[in-house]
């Protein structure tokens, strides 16, 4: 059903993600599903480490043996052998013996501790050890780090290179991804020119483009750029062919009402389900969500703040619902505020840019002032909101900053 009156922020992105299922699954090489969706809940199919191992340089023992053992009253075992890394040695530790074991080599069988190599003095008729070890010390058991059949990644958590190895250390070289979407996003404007043409008076380059472009490939979303005049037929036609070569849309500017505002009323043209069109939010209230063929669809105001608030509230949760992460909202953080931060409607969400600074107790969030819309946003770290029923969040006021840096 098309909503014809503003919706709050909570309900547009609510039916954005509903709207939304996740693409199809491939399966790709482990570091080439960096910053993909993970498809599945991943289990180890290993343990590791695969053994027992060391977690020292040192020697080997039956703890037993060495208790109570020190510099006034040492022990004196009998050297059985060495172990390294990898080693496969069958030498073993029988009572009165020891083993010399490098950091990673398998606890021989027998030893159930390991004595440090700085608590040993190695002599031609022994190895005198001075300090005690009790049961486990300096030894890392299989699967400690991970057990097989254990969840180690799961579904829908973004491939960092941090869940990469886990995910190597628990078997796998290759993984099962959501099929990564690629994004068209089609400027609109006479005014508009694409980076690196030449520029004409009264013309501007495509920042608001370039801007949500960049937004898209920090997660990894492949983008395909046009810019188009503001000519019902050359929109048309971009809208009809990226609908067929992405997987989704991205419009920038021509959202509004205005005599040059053509976006939605070609988007009926070809039949689109809208969803909504206008949200209670400010900068970005002009902002809209369809379906084209199944496609979303997001439209998006020319002015740059409204354009990039309307792409991080709602555009870019949908385009990471698409690419599979269960995380589809920018990271937060909890801050207060240096001033008293104000707004003009009680009945909108409004949202400001501003910086951070780590503050103890807690992290300071300092609205950005500046004549100049690109400058705030380029030195933004962060967007706060003062919610729907508020038009003032008073100094000192614990607040929860989404980050975007």
């Amino acid at each position: 059903m098309v909503r014809t009156l503003p919706l709050g922020l909570d309900e547009a992105l609510a039916l954005t993600l509903d709207n939304i299922q996740p693409l199809g699954t491939q399966h790709v090489g482990l570091l080439d599903g960096l910053m993909r969706g993970v498809a599945e809940a991943l289990c180890a199919k290993v343990d590791s480490p695969s053994i027992d191992a060391s977690m020292k340089d040192g020697f080997a023992v039956i703890s037993a043996e060495v208790d109570g053992a020190s510099k006034l009253s040492p022990v004196v075992l009998m050297l059985a052998g060495s172990m390294a890394a990898g080693g496969k040695a069958d030498v073993r530790v029988d009572p009165g013996t020891t083993v010399r074991v490098l950091t990673g080599a398998k606890i021989p069988p027998g030893a159930d501790a390991v004595v440090a190599e700085e608590f040993v003095s190695v002599e031609k008729d022994g190895v005198t050890i001075f300090n005690d070890a009790e049961p486990g010390r300096n030894i890392l058991p299989r699967g400690s780090d991970v057990a097989v059949g254990e969840v180690v990644v799961a579904k829908g958590s973004a491939l960092t290179p941090g869940k990469a190895g886990f995910l190597a250390a628990a078997g796998y070289h290759e993984i099962p991804v959501v099929r990564n979407p690629s994004v068209a996003i089609i400027a609109t404007g006479d005014e508009v020119v694409a980076p690196g043409q030449p520029l004409s008076e009264g013309q501007l380059y495509a920042s608001n483009m370039t801007t949500l472009a960049g937004w898209c490939r920090r997660y990894g979303l492949q983008t395909h750029l046009q810019v188009v005049r503001d000519d019902a037929e050359e929109i048309f036609e971009a809208l009809k062919r990226f609908n067929t070569a992405a997987d989704a849309i991205v419009t920038s500017g021509g959202a509004w009402t205005g005599d040059r505002d053509l976006v939605a009323a070609i988007l009926d043209r070809l039949g689109w389900r809208q969803i909504f069109h206008r949200i209670r939010i400010g900068p970005g209230k002009a902002v809209g969500f369809g379906l084209l063929n199944a496609k979303p669809v997001f439209i998006l105001p020319g002015g740059p703040p409204s354009n990039l608030m309307g792409f991080l509230q709602i555009a870019l949760p949908g385009l990471l619902k698409l690419a599979g992460y269960r995380q589809t909202g920018l990271p937060t953080l909890q801050v207060t505020s240096d001033r008293d931060l104000i707004g003009r409607h009680a009945n909108w969400t409004q949202f400001l840019y501003g910086t951070i600074e780590l503050r103890s107790p807690m992290p300071v969030f300092h609205s950005l002032r500046s004549r100049s819309r690109l400058q705030s946003m380029a030195e933004a770290q962060a967007v706060v909101a003062i919610p729907e029923g508020k038009t003032i969040l008073p100094a000192g006021s614990v607040i929860e900053a989404q980050l975007l840096e």
